[in-house]
């Protein structure tokens, strides 16, 4: 409203100001060559000071908006979306899948992170006005906060392959009560936390970083417990945030960033794991808590984990 406002008025004053002088000094018998007019300088200051402080008002004020907009609350309603020629596979936290459908309850804000399986794709809501990239090998996120009931189109806005234009679907947004209703309708009982879990330790996790049940480092690496989002010293000397890009990059190349204190033992597990098993993973260490064992003895400069997830 501000910027449609600024536009309108500065039209307004333009297109008034052209026709009166297009008028005042029309071409008229005895007036056939204008008049010197001297240059004023203070006029020029006034007309470039006066634009710039509105300009950057209004950068200053898109900005701090575009900031608020990007950083979801912490209470979002978390939901995984991966995206796959051509469709959308979409998981909530209580297990429920579903497959170019997603429903939501509404006024309560909605927190996505996704990740492409093959090509670029694009979560595009055009009736919320949301729309993000969905990119292979990196985790991109969207958050929006639905008013009012209904189903709304889903689309994929970036060409992704010869069936684009049929990949689609729906965003059913719900009363909380009906919402409930149909969580609890779906067949799926396992949490995206309960199946990293059980992940965790069929690939044999615990051999290097222990029993997450209980504390402390495991044999060969330190605990995970408290890793996720936390700040990690690496052997090279630098210090980086174990976000998800960490995680993901720590599992799949695991040699790229080392924990001080460890070796690289880990194997990497490209071609492994599913991008729906890497978020499952994720699920589960993000639920350990955010501090660390209190009886921890990890080596001196160490943080909490080499990566993710080690096997033997």
């Amino acid at each position: 409203m501000a910027l449609i406002v600024v536009a309108v008025f500065f039209s307004v004053l333009i297109g008034v100001g052209i026709f009166y002088l297009s008028f005042r000094y029309r071409r008229r018998p005895g007036h056939e060559v204008g008049q010197l007019v001297e240059g004023s300088q203070l006029l020029e200051i006034t007309w470039m000071v006066i634009p710039f402080i509105i300009a950057m008002v209004l950068f200053a004020w898109g900005a701090k908006l575009y900031v608020t907009i990007r950083q979801s609350p912490s209470d979002a309603l978390d939901v995984y979306v991966v995206g796959k020629q051509w469709m959308w596979k979409i998981q909530h936290t209580d297990g429920r899948r579903e497959f170019n459908e997603l429903h939501v309850p509404v006024n309560r804000d909605i927190k996505l992170t996704m990740i492409s399986e093959d090509v670029i794709h694009d979560f595009f809501v055009p009736a919320f006005r949301v729309k993000m990239d969905v990119l292979p090998g990196r985790y991109t996120t969207l958050w929006f906060r639905p008013t009012k009931t209904g189903r709304y189109h889903l689309f994929c806005s970036q060409y992704c392959g010869t069936n684009h234009s049929e990949m689609g679907g729906w965003v059913d947004v719900m009363e909380p009560s009906q919402y409930q209703a149909w969580l609890s309708g779906g067949s799926n009982s396992e949490s995206p936390e309960q199946a990293g879990q059980r992940l965790f330790t069929s690939l044999a996790c615990v051999s290097c970083h222990g029993d997450l049940s209980g504390s402390g480092p495991g044999p060969r690496a330190p605990s995970l417990r408290g890793l996720y989002g936390s700040m990690v010293k690496l052997s090279d000397g630098r210090t980086v945030l174990a976000d998800d890009a960490y995680l993901r990059e720590s599992v799949l190349d695991p040699g790229a960033k080392i924990v001080a204190g460890y070796d690289n033992i880990m194997p990497t597990f490209q071609g492994v794991v599913s991008e729906d098993q890497l978020l499952q993973l994720f699920a589960y260490i993000k639920s350990l808590g955010n501090q660390p064992a209190q009886n921890a003895s990890a080596a001196p400069g160490a943080s909490a984990t080499t990566a993710a997830p080690a096997a033997q």
